[in-house]
């Protein structure tokens, strides 16, 4: 019965095959042809056949038809071209790097793994550095082993283990900032005793200043795009935008400033280059109506004030973010936002006092306070208060008394220039929240140090008392601002007749734990 059974089943399953070769789908190029049935006109059956015999045709059938049928009815499938730039050898990717400027190979070196290992090859970035740091062409002072010609031989490349060339080539740009900043930042105003080019040196580094907001997911949103107002003592930054994140999902609000990690004077500082973030302050906004303090509203949004100054505009419709305002002063400014990392704060270093053995009131007078106060955009006030001082007499429940303007003396009262208040600003809409504005205070030693400084919103509360002035018949209202190391009260005064203010009252109240600890005093 096998001679009877026709052909083997190689050749059983190969003419099936070969028939259906003639079709235009079995090349695989999309096309279908009708589904392979057994029973069709180019099946073997095989007569006079025992039952054994004839279960193996059957298996043999059933497999060519499984395998013709997968044939017809599976699409095609191309394989994947490896053809990416990843697959290139490594030789011939560090050759493409070594066209690369500095900012672009770090850039690269963010991609994978392998981008990060190439682009650290010392032969790349000892030939970047030997073409910056020429010692015939530095502009800056350094020591004399510091001047010495980087030899470009095989020793300074095998020597070295990868990625030294670049952290020194690094490390030699962050250096070259700070020494153009600290020329520009040297001088210092005898009014206010901090740096007097502080706008140019902003510009000169590409300083600037953004928030992450985090939300509880741990989603980060960045907000960069912001609306910069220099004044003299403190620089007011505002963030809007028309794709603020949930409110109600927000836990924290971080402030970073940003400055570029490496110099080049010869283009514009570019946002998607290598950028060193410092860590300023960190907000938890969970329940941000509840737990901060309303300082004002306009017909569009309230104002919630956190620790710290930092301002939230608030939508009042819709209880979203309408933008984000903060007031920066600029006493160790620079320090705060370079010197920090991205989840630790720049600490200040510990003040070491000057002790005096010989004046008996040694941290009680000659004092000197340079006020600002300001809505954003524009200027109230602003004076300068020499020779403040404070009797031993006049110190009660651990504060020390400043009076820069009393009641008493009129002569001393001053003016506001126009109505206080504080300007905001997003992408479609403008507003001015009355009887807000911005308080700059800095306030020096006798030596012309800076003592105590902060830059902060604060609002004008009407009193209820009535006004015990002869001179002025109006309306008393009052601002007060406190910290940890001192309070300041204004008193101000309303003239109907003439439409403007006058502070008739300007007391600072000083922490006496400040003052021992700055001047090594027991009061």
């Amino acid at each position: 019965m096998a001679a009877g059974c026709g052909r083997p089943p190689r050749e059983c399953s190969a003419a099936p095959a070969a028939g259906l070769a003639a079709f235009p789908g079995a090349a695989g190029v999309g096309l279908r042809s009708p589904p392979f049935s057994p029973a069709g006109p180019s099946a073997v059956r095989p007569r006079n056949r025992s039952r054994s015999s004839a279960a193996r045709p059957q298996r043999d059938s059933r497999a060519v038809h499984a395998a013709i049928k997968s044939l017809y009815l599976t699409p095609s499938v191309k394989p994947k071209s490896n053809l990416g730039i990843e697959s290139m050898p490594s030789e011939m990717l560090i050759k493409i790097f070594s066209y690369l400027d500095a900012a672009s190979l770090l850039a690269v070196g963010c991609v994978n793994r392998h981008f990060y290992h190439l682009a650290n090859d010392n032969g790349i970035w000892l030939k970047i550095y030997s073409s910056c740091f020429q010692p015939k062409k530095t502009i800056w002072k350094m020591k004399s082993e510091q001047t010495e010609t980087v030899s470009l031989g095989c020793a300074a490349l095998h020597d070295r283990k990868p990625g030294y060339w670049k952290k020194e080539y690094v490390f030699k740009q962050i250096a070259v900032v700070k020494t153009r900043l600290m020329q520009l930042v040297k001088p210092v105003d005898p009014y206010t005793g901090l740096p007097c080019k502080n706008k140019e040196a902003m510009k000169a580094s590409g300083l600037s200043w953004i928030i992450v907001l985090k939300d509880t997911n741990g989603k980060e949103h960045i907000m960069e795009e912001a609306s910069l107002s220099f004044k003299d003592t403190s620089v007011t930054i505002l963030w809007y935008s028309t794709d603020w994140p949930c409110l109600d999902i927000l836990s924290t609000l971080k402030l970073f400033g940003v400055i570029p990690l490496l110099s080049d004077q010869s283009r514009a500082h570019s946002k998607n280059g290598p950028r060193h973030r410092s860590l300023i302050a960190e907000y938890h906004l969970a329940n941000l109506t509840e737990k901060s303090v309303k300082v004002g509203a306009d017909k569009l949004v309230r104002l919630f004030c956190l620790n710290s100054g930092l301002v939230v505009g608030l939508w009042k419709e819709k209880n979203e973010i309408a933008f984000v305002m903060t007031s920066l002063h600029y006493h160790q400014l620079f320090e705060r936002s370079t010197l920090g990392s991205a989840t630790v704060k720049y600490a200040l270093p510990p003040h070491k006092p000057l002790l005096d053995d010989v004046d008996p009131e040694y941290g009680l007078h000659d004092y000197s306070l340079h006020l600002d106060m300001h809505g954003r955009s524009c200027t109230y006030l602003c004076g300068t208060f020499k020779s403040l001082f404070c009797r031993k007499d006049d110190i009660a429940d651990e504060y020390l008394k400043l009076t820069a303007v009393s009641l008493k003396d009129n002569t001393k009262h001053l003016p506001l220039i126009g109505t206080p208040g504080l300007s905001w600003e997003t992408s479609v809409f403008k507003g001015n929240v009355k009887d807000c504005y911005v308080m700059d205070v800095t306030l020096l030693d006798e030596t012309g140090k800076p003592f105590w400084c902060f830059s902060a919103p604060v609002c004008m509360d009407l009193s209820s008392k009535a006004s015990g002035l002869y001179d002025y018949m109006g309306r008393i209202y009052t601002t007060d601002y406190a910290d940890s190391e001192g309070k300041v009260c204004v008193e101000l005064v309303w003239l109907e007749e003439t439409s403007e203010y006058f502070i008739v009252n300007l007391v600072l109240y000083l922490s006496t734990k400040k003052v021992n600890d700055w001047f090594g005093t027991n009061y």
